[in-house]
């Protein structure tokens, strides 16, 4: 029995190594796997406690940022890691602030993304009437697609500028006349008078197509937003009763009001080493024909008091001016002689002239009123007329057209 005790013993031996060794692979497998379930588990509770945290501090922040792109001089671009809303809050401001195309148009051409975001509605919205500025000799498609683009946006001076362009220039009567009306809506006070001067005027239709209620209408609204030229041109309606019941009083109060804005503007724009000592001086102008005023009479602070500057005229009046300089009119067709205004006649004798000389003609009493002060008071004289021509031109009033005096 011991032999036989003995014997089965040295065989449990190795039965009994295996069942340990069995034993402890089994061990080593269940704490290999609690290792990597427990990795595992900690890993996601660390990514989700920092998630957490950043939804806490910033939830704009939530998503994993990106890694700066490093350039070929080995500097990160973090113009790449600024969100578009930046990007397009920093071109609206440079936008606004620019004082000229080039300036603008010199941003998109930086990189790809900025000529992207550059073109933006919200950015081509907030763009500097010297932004849309474009100049006659730089017109093109791609100048006409900027604008186009722009006054889409909303932005009003691109409607007016783009507006006065096709209506004159490129004859889109109706495109042309629609965009001025969506700057007037939105109180533009330019795009107000110029509707107003095509409404006194029939531009761009026939002489049964002038509406002088429609015009004294616009010509008011410009001129409660203090557009200086609807002031004038206002004055001149009441004054005469074109279009409006004749209150000479009321017209003479808005002429007067119309040249202290002038002088107002003047004053807060030209700086007082530019302005010469002599120019509050009395100095009456040579009004006088045959001893007597050419006009009813109106002592206009311009005329009489101040010899005020020569008023820059806006972007889209020197557009026309240099577009029609090179380029020939129809038969017949004539510019106003305003230097500072550039509008054509759509028709033979759309525009008054002058009652006196006969030789210069206006597409307004605003426009007759400035040249006349600046340049035409000194050539003007009495001019022999040629028999018939009066009845050929339909602005020549009975009473002797247009008044020379402003």
């Amino acid at each position: 029995m011991k032999e036989l005790y003995r014997v089965n013993y040295t065989r449990a031996i190795p039965w009994q190594q295996r069942r340990r060794r069995n034993l402890r692979r089994r061990t080593e497998t269940v704490s290999g796997c609690d290792g990597i379930c427990g990795g595992v588990h900690r890993s996601l509770e660390q990514e989700h406690r920092t998630v957490v945290t950043g939804v806490a501090g910033n939830r704009s922040t939530s998503r994993r940022r990106r890694t700066p792109p490093v350039t070929v001089s080995g500097q990160c671009d973090f113009l790449d890691t600024l969100p578009d809303d930046v990007v397009l809050y920093i071109l609206s401001k440079l936008g606004s602030t620019a004082e000229s195309p080039g300036d603008f148009i010199s941003v998109l051409f930086t990189c790809k993304r900025l000529n992207v975001l550059g073109v933006h509605s919200l950015v081509l919205s907030k763009v500097s009437s010297k932004t849309v500025a474009v100049k006659a000799k730089n017109w093109s498609e791609s100048a006409h697609r900027f604008l186009k683009q722009c006054s889409d946006a909303g932005n009003v001076e691109a409607c007016y500028n783009l507006g006065m362009i096709r209506f004159y220039c490129l004859q889109n009567r109706g495109s042309g006349a629609s965009l001025m009306a969506k700057a007037a809506i939105n109180s533009h006070a330019p795009a107000l008078y110029s509707l107003a001067v095509i409404q006194f005027n029939g531009s761009g239709g026939s002489k049964t197509d002038k509406d002088l209620r429609a015009g004294v209408a616009l010509c008011a609204r410009a001129a409660f937003l203090g557009h200086i030229d609807a002031l004038r041109e206002l004055g001149h309606c009441l004054q005469d009763g074109y279009g409006v019941r004749q209150n000479i009083t009321e017209g003479r109060r808005f002429l007067v009001q119309a040249n202290a804005r002038e002088l107002a503007t003047v004053l807060s724009t030209t700086p007082s080493a530019l302005i010469s000592r002599n120019w509050m001086t009395w100095n009456p102008l040579p009004n006088l024909h045959n001893g007597n005023l050419a006009g009813p009479g109106c002592p206009l602070l311009s005329d009489f008091g101040c010899n005020v500057p020569v008023p820059e005229p806006l972007p889209s009046n020197r557009f026309l001016s240099e577009w029609f300089a090179d380029k020939a009119l129809g038969s017949g067709l004539r510019l106003c002689s305003n230097a500072g205004c550039g509008r054509p006649e759509t028709r033979q004798h759309e525009f008054r002239r002058c009652s006196v000389c006969g030789g210069v003609n206006y597409c307004s009493r605003a426009c007759q009123a400035s040249d006349w002060k600046i340049r035409h008071k000194m050539v003007c004289t009495r001019a022999e007329r040629v028999v018939g021509d009066d009845e050929d031109n339909e602005n020549v009033d009975e009473d002797g057209g247009m008044f020379v005096e402003s």
